[in-house]
């Protein structure tokens, strides 16, 4: 089967933890730039990371990457590019582009000389004048970064973190893959507690059931590389067989999650009874300083509000204090949490142990990470 290079994208400041999970699903060869790893693979593997990825935001198909100084360098080098091996002759297929720092800045003419290049490299197969467009989706991309142009095809479609569980969501979601992201930056694993006090519509707990339970984000949904003649239908049952069969049904995990506003919870829980998690899950509504907590080696992964809007600012940081107050007392807890308070150590009343920056949608923010001792190994009966 002939090798390709696909690009994995990723917010900001995720590079890392998708290169960890390219590695762990067996992929080598890797290399890491703003935003994206590029790896090599092929035709099977795009229904594969497609489904598995969790903190990835779109998987392309690298086309092509080229010096392009002039349109006539950007025309002829793109229709050097094999577009007859994936696009049909009735192929959907829309160009869009972006260009940073590059010579060729005017976004509109990089995507109308593409396309035409694209359609002249199709008549030449196809023997035709016009193309009616009616088939598969094909999103094409030009991108040009410091004169070099990178061609893409989109195999995702809609964005990853669409997994297809959210029917509801609240008033500030946080994006899946940013909530596995911190999932699986965190040292919480499927044997320990996990609490989110501001759990909102549920994305942090569900994401982290789904990853204690080994469940691909991608299975419950749809991609636009299954509609492509090019990929056979077999490649996506068998990934989807390969994903069925990992599901550890056995696990029984710990994980509760609260907020105060009540129709967050029922949210979480429909989301939650989406994917058949309900009993792995406790949601309960109430304000976090009222929630009872033992000192048994927890860990807190959460999103809490940030008090962007003026009025909203002073009640924020006092809940920052009393989450401070509520914590510092348990011992062998960690705490995992963003958000955009540069005060928010100063507030909380402790440096973090480790900090990183992250994006939650166009909001910079800091990844606070307070780690608390190991929890003391069980000693296996027998």
């Amino acid at each position: 089967m002939d090798k390709l290079t696909l690009i994995a994208t990723t917010a900001f400041g995720l590079e890392a933890v998708a290169k960890m999970e390219l590695l762990d699903l067996g992929y080598e060869d890797l290399i890491v730039e703003n935003g994206r790893i590029k790896f090599t693979a092929t035709e099977k593997d795009i229904p594969r990371v497609n489904i598995w990825l969790r903190t990835a935001d779109r998987v392309l198909l690298l086309m092509g990457e080229f010096k392009a100084l002039s349109f006539e360098e950007l025309f002829d080098k793109t229709k050097e590019l094999p577009w007859d091996d994936w696009i049909p002759e009735d192929g959907n297929f829309v160009v869009e582009g972006k260009s940073v720092k590059s010579r060729l800045y005017s976004i509109s003419d990089c995507q109308r000389i593409v396309e035409k290049a694209v359609v002249e490299k199709l008549k030449t197969k196809y023997n035709v004048e016009w193309f009616k467009k009616t088939g598969p989706k094909y999103r094409i991309e030009v991108s040009l970064l410091k004169d070099i142009a990178t061609l893409t095809i989109d195999t995702s479609g809609e964005g990853l973190h669409k997994r297809g569980y959210r029917d509801r969501a609240g008033d500030a979601p946080i994006k899946e893959t940013l909530a596995a992201g911190m999932i699986l930056l965190s040292y919480w694993n499927k044997d320990r507690l996990l609490f989110d006090p501001f759990c909102g519509s549920g994305t942090i707990p569900i994401e982290a059931a789904m990853i204690g339970k080994n469940i691909a984000p991608g299975l419950d949904r749809s991609f636009a590389a299954e509609e492509w003649p090019r990929i056979k239908e077999e490649y996506w049952k068998e990934a989807r067989r390969e994903a069925l069969k990992a599901i550890d049904h056995d696990v029984r995990l710990n994980i509760l999650a609260c907020d105060i506003d009540k129709r967050s919870i029922l949210r979480a829980r429909d989301n939650a009874a989406n994917l058949g998690l309900e009993d792995d899950i406790t949601f309960f509504v109430k304000d976090m300083r009222d929630v009872d907590l033992e000192d048994d080696y927890g860990v807190v992964i959460t999103n809490p509000p940030y008090g962007e809007r003026l009025g909203e600012r002073e009640e924020v940081h006092q809940l920052y204090r009393d989450l401070g107050k509520k914590l510092r007392n348990l011992k062998t807890w960690s705490l995992y949490l963003i958000t955009s308070e540069e005060r928010f150590e100063e507030l909380y009343g402790k440096k973090a142990d480790k900090r990183r920056k992250l994006y939650n949608g166009r909001i910079k923010v800091d990844y606070y990470q307070y780690f608390g001792p190991r929890p003391p190994k069980v000693q296996k009966e027998g």
